[in-house]
């Protein structure tokens, strides 16, 4: 198990960091290197007693908004010198001791470029930074594994390396002079005498039906038969006693000059270790950077703010957006109803009809409070937080009852797992407990669990259709607005006409989704009644239903 698992478990279940929307920004934000891959699959919540330390990662996080909003083009730069960045911790381990090659000498070469880049950018964004995200020096080991200073993403033993090197490969040169000259001079005898003319590569083929002239080239005594395939054949130049001993001296000198580029290596190697806790160092700064400016850029684009902090046990947010319903109405060229709410110690709940907007409230707050605690901003207005020891989301499961359980006991067996593991500074979100049972056990039960609830150091917030069970005292009554104060004569107009999913959709438009708090005795609003009145349900079953509700 990961330590983001090992971390997350402490806080929040895998399905409430689904279920909240926390997942969907963690797999939004746009992370580009491997570095800050990591160190966001490292990811930890900060508790209760970790106030500071969440204000500090808050500072990195309004340092670089302040950056991507003053100088998007450096934010901009910085992301692209991120792209194609690769993790070659392993290689700078490996060089202690060893020798790298020459593909691994170019892997550090580019980072120390892209490290010099990086430190570059944020000098010309003259902006006041964390320690954590300054790149420590490395431009000396820069100069080492680049003597020219050209600066260039190519790496290549330059004879600049050794002088050694350079007389090596001085000599090399002068004797491939002297061995292609022979050769010229062997290819002009076979033109003269023979009529044939050789390659620049000192060959000659011939197509296989050509038999008379495979027969003649054969008994050139400079030539011999080489490469062959069915077609044809290809002769090359033979050796001779003075291109035999050339060619020697070649092959002694090649061994020379790969001694000494490995010595090179090794020193180069030596070096890298030497920086090597720098550079591993520096790898870290980079994560922080990337996964801290893609946060911030997220924030951005999604008007996202800094939560305030407190040390009591609460959560408000005013015009809270849940990203997820947001960006699905986005898409839509719809726009989203903001929600405000104040939740304290104590059992919360909120009551309306279907399609009043109750679950996404439950799911706003629980996205609001994770993304506070895991450093991100939220999706506010305004918000102030008081972390939690413990958050948990209980709502609709498909895949327990896929497995075989029905609604009901899959929430009973979820239940008891958030009755079990919950403590002191709780957050419990529980969406429609006991709908999927007969009403009157339903009620009885909902109303059980609230009442036990209520005495306990948590926030218990419950969506619920049973409107008497927010009757009494220590318990809030939120409700949704919904069609309260709709135009109930324009609203039918529009619907006279509409298709089926139409009529879904202009009831939508007109549900007004904030929460407002009533008191005790007030009479809940029969939205559900009024909807199916709208779509179509008989005046005789609607008159019948209210009769029932007297």
């Amino acid at each position: 198990m990961s330590s983001w698992e090992v971390g997350s478990m402490r806080l929040s279940n895998v399905k409430t960091r689904s279920e909240t929307g926390l997942d969907h920004v963690m797999q939004s934000i746009n992370v580009l290197t491997p570095f800050g891959k990591k160190r966001m699959k490292e990811l930890n919540p900060f508790l209760p007693g970790d106030e500071k330390a969440l204000q500090d990662e808050f500072g990195k996080l309004e340092e670089l908004l302040v950056l991507a909003e003053k100088k998007p083009q450096i934010a901009e730069e910085l992301s692209e010198t991120f792209m194609d960045m690769k993790d070659i911790s392993f290689t700078i381990e490996r060089s202690k001791g060893n020798a790298l090659s020459v593909v691994e000498l170019f892997e550090v070469k580019s980072l120390l470029l892209k490290m010099k880049r990086i430190t570059e950018l944020l000098e010309a964004s003259e902006s006041k930074l964390s320690e954590e995200f300054l790149l420590e020096d490395t431009g000396q080991l820069l100069d080492t594994l680049d003597p020219r200073q050209d600066r260039m993403h190519t790496f290549y033993i330059y004879d600049d390396f050794s002088e050694t090197l350079g007389e090596l490969r001085k000599r090399k040169r002068e004797i491939e002079i002297r061995l292609r000259k022979i050769q010229k001079e062997i290819k002009l005898e076979i033109d003269r005498h023979y009529g044939i003319t050789l390659t620049p590569k000192f060959d000659y083929t011939v197509s296989k039906s050509n038999k008379e002239l495979v027969k003649i080239i054969k008994e050139i005594p400079e030539l011999v038969a080489g490469d062959e395939d069915y077609l044809s054949v290809t002769f090359h130049l033979k050796g001779t006693e003075e291109t035999d001993a050339v060619n020697q001296q070649m092959d002694q000198l090649n061994e020379r000059i790969e001694e000494e580029e490995l010595i090179i290596r090794e020193k180069l190697s030596e070096e890298i270790f030497k920086h090597s806790l720098t550079l591993l160092e520096n790898c870290n700064k980079i994560g922080a950077l990337d996964f801290t400016l893609a946060k911030a850029v997220y924030a951005k684009q999604h008007n996202c703010i800094r939560p305030e902090l407190v040390l009591d046990h609460q959560i408000e947010i005013e015009d809270g957006r849940h990203l997820v319903v947001e960006e699905i109405l986005n898409a839509k060229k719809k726009d989203y109803c903001p929600v405000s709410i104040r939740l304290f110690d104590g059992v919360t709940c909120i009551t309306g009809a279907n399609m009043g907007g109750k679950t996404v409230s439950l799911k706003l707050v629980g996205l609001v409070a994770i993304l506070t605690q895991y450093g991100f901003f939220v999706p506010c207005k305004k918000a102030r937080v008081g972390l939690s020891n413990y958050i948990h989301i209980l709502i609709g499961d498909s895949q327990s009852v896929q497995r075989g359980l029905s609604s009901f006991g899959s929430e009973m067996e979820e239940l008891k797992e958030i009755l079990d593991h919950s403590k002191d500074r709780s957050l419990l979100l529980i969406d429609e407990i006991a709908s999927g049972t007969n009403p009157v056990e339903g009620l009885a039960l909902t109303k059980s669990l609230v009442s036990y609830l209520k005495a306990r150091p948590y926030i218990s917030l419950i969506t619920t259709h049973f409107d008497s069970v927010a009757v009494g005292g220590h318990i809030r009554n939120m409700q949704v607005r919904g069609l309260a104060q709709a135009d109930f004569h324009r609203l039918e107009k529009e619907l006279r006409y509409a298709n089926r999913k139409e009529r879904i959709e202009i009831i939508q438009k007109y549900m007004d989704y904030r929460l407002y708090e009533a008191d005790n005795g007030e009479e809940i609003p029969k939205d559900a009644l009024n909807i199916a009145k709208m779509l179509g349900i008989y005046d005789e079953i609607i008159e019948n239903a209210k009769q029932y509700l007297k």
